[in-house]
């Protein structure tokens, strides 16, 4: 094998785990899956949920029928399910409630679209 291409490997296995971590992370009773545009957090119910990510920590507070109150960097906040309200330049979707999870989407606003 050339130093050239062992060197090439070594810096690949290095760097992919980083890479990896970047995309998913989990914090006290959530799972979430992030892209460039943001992340999808899947939070339990019942537990001291919450996560950090996109550089902000966002909680579950609490549930009252379709409405979701959460804190997201510090800011609390109602948001219904199927609604969209803005927190420190991320924008918060509750997409769904169960009697298990809540998942949450925050996005960034980057979805490769051109400002009209």
């Amino acid at each position: 094998m050339s130093f050239r291409r062992h060197v090439a490997l070594t810096v690949f296995a290095l760097v992919t785990p980083i890479g990896v971590a970047a995309c998913t992370a989990q914090g006290a009773g959530t799972t979430s899956e992030c892209t460039v545009s943001g992340c999808t957090v899947t939070f339990d119910r019942g537990v001291n949920a919450k996560a950090s990510l996109l550089g902000v920590d966002a909680e579950l507070v609490a549930v009252n029928g379709n409405t979701v109150t959460m804190k997201v960097a510090g800011q609390q906040m109602e948001v219904p399910v199927g609604e969209t309200e803005p927190a420190q330049g991320l924008d918060v979707t509750v997409q769904e409630v169960t009697a298990d999870n809540v998942v949450v989407k925050l996005s960034t606003g980057v979805n490769g679209e051109q400002p009209s």
